[in-house]
């Protein structure tokens, strides 16, 4: 039995260090493949049964797998959707022969990095035919109801329908000097006027006009004025307030009081924030004035009528320029007027054992039972990596290290064959013996 175990155990050898060359062949030839994670093999013995005196070899037995939680260096790249983790993590994605499946049948795959680009439909996929999932966001750019633990509530990542937006005003800082000597017994200035530009929900251009009417006392100055607030696209006055301004210290020129006389529907004035609620055509718009007895956008002064420093948000209607995430991992549609939407966030899946997953083609995983569950992080949360732009992961596997395992393994696989050989000839030896 003894020399019949050593030839099993020889051959075992030979089987195991040919395995070993398979997975320094794969390493090898994929080198030069982004997101490739290196195979490995692991040997152990195999013990039979014994008995004092004697000895039956056991042999060897491997065990292959990869290891995925090795990053392998990050390159830049000229593309926005070329995207790699810095850290743990991989990327959600799915066949695209699949993407229009149920969620819950469809197949849930990850990978470490990609570079995504839109097909003709507009949806983001690799070369080899994965699609990006991700979670659609709301108008704020958030999400909310998503499922953590799977990937139902994932959609394939589609930039088509987002080909034109507005950023309508929501916002307005009215930095205006309104002069003090206007206010005096006697004087003659009357009326002032000035319009300011917002753009509505469809990227219209719009205007609200300002008038500041002071009020002339008959002695000294009155440091009173009627603001009255007019919108050109609902062509009606939609505020008009009452101001008085500090004349003495400690805060000469700021607001000492806003007194609301027709709010046209708004919210009127909150002394905490500052600000005036204008209630114009399909939406509100914040406008600050500034808080009382603090030094603000609205002042009266001694100096000239000066409209100058009026802030504002929104943009007109813009065309897409192209679309680059996040380190949050969030997609934004960057337009041509500057505006950046938030459309789709794209989580990172995490698993307890990541070299535990299955190995796919394409330098995909899926999950298995030795990996553990799922779980989607948001991007630069918890155990998981932030995302990265313009960015690709090479390949894991590094090249004097294949080849001095190369060594090796030829060295072992002769040695094996030797044993073999050894064997041969004691068998030999054995029938001639009978003879």
């Amino acid at each position: 039995m003894g020399i019949s175990s050593s030839l099993n155990a020889g051959v075992a050898g030979l089987n195991v260090n040919a395995s070993r060359l398979s997975t320094i062949s794969d390493n090898i030839a994929n080198s030069g493949t982004n997101g490739y994670k290196r195979a490995v093999v692991e040997f152990s013995s195999v013990v039979t049964s014994q008995t004092q005196g004697s000895y039956d070899a056991g042999g060897v037995r491997v065990t292959s797998g990869r290891e995925v939680n090795v990053q392998g260096a990050l390159i830049t790249s000229s593309n926005p959707t070329d995207i790699a983790i810095s850290g743990r993590g991989l990327i959600p994605v799915t066949p695209v022969v699949s993407r229009d499946e149920d969620p819950n049948i469809r197949p849930f795959q990850m990978v470490s990095t990609g570079s995504f680009a839109a097909d003709e439909d507009g949806y983001l996929r690799t070369a080899s035919g994965l699609q990006l999932l991700g979670w659609p966001t709301d108008p704020l750019g958030s999400v909310a109801g998503v499922i953590r633990g799977s990937g139902a509530s994932l959609e394939p990542v589609q930039i088509s329908g987002f080909d034109f937006a507005s950023n309508p005003t929501t916002n307005i800082d009215l930095g205006i000097n309104l002069p003090v000597d206007a206010t005096e017994a006697g004087s003659t200035t009357g009326a002032l006027q000035t319009g300011v530009e917002y753009f509505d929900e469809l990227g219209r251009s719009q205007q609200i006009t300002l008038t500041f009417t002071p009020t002339v006392p008959g002695a000294g100055f009155s440091n009173t004025w009627d603001m009255l607030i007019e919108d050109s696209a609902a062509a009606t006055t939609i505020g008009q307030y009452t101001l008085v301004f500090n004349d003495t210290v400690p805060a000469p020129g700021t607001l000492q009081s806003v007194t609301p006389i027709n709010v046209g529907g708004g919210a009127g004035y909150t002394a905490a924030t500052g600000v005036i609620e204008l209630p114009v055509l399909g939406t509100n718009i914040s406008m600050t004035i500034g808080e009382l007895n603090t030094s603000g956008p609205l002042t009266q002064f001694s100096s000239a009528f000066a409209p100058l420093n009026i802030v504002k948000d929104g943009t007109p209607v813009g065309g897409l320029n192209r679309v680059e995430f996040t380190e949050k991992g969030f997609l934004e549609a960057v337009y041509d007027t500057g505006f950046r939407q938030t459309i789709y966030q794209v989580p990172i899946a995490d698993v307890p054992n990541p070299n535990g997953l299955n190995s796919l083609d394409n330098q995909a995983f899926e999950i298995s039972p030795s990996s553990g569950p799922i779980y989607l992080w948001d991007a630069g949360s918890g155990p998981v990596g932030s995302v990265l732009g313009f960015a690709l992961e090479q390949s894991a596997t590094d090249i004097a290290q294949e080849l001095t395992q190369l060594i090796e393994t030829q060295r072992a696989y002769s040695s094996n064959a030797t044993v073999v050989r050894t064997v041969d000839e004691m068998l030999q030896e054995t029938t001639n013996i009978k003879r």
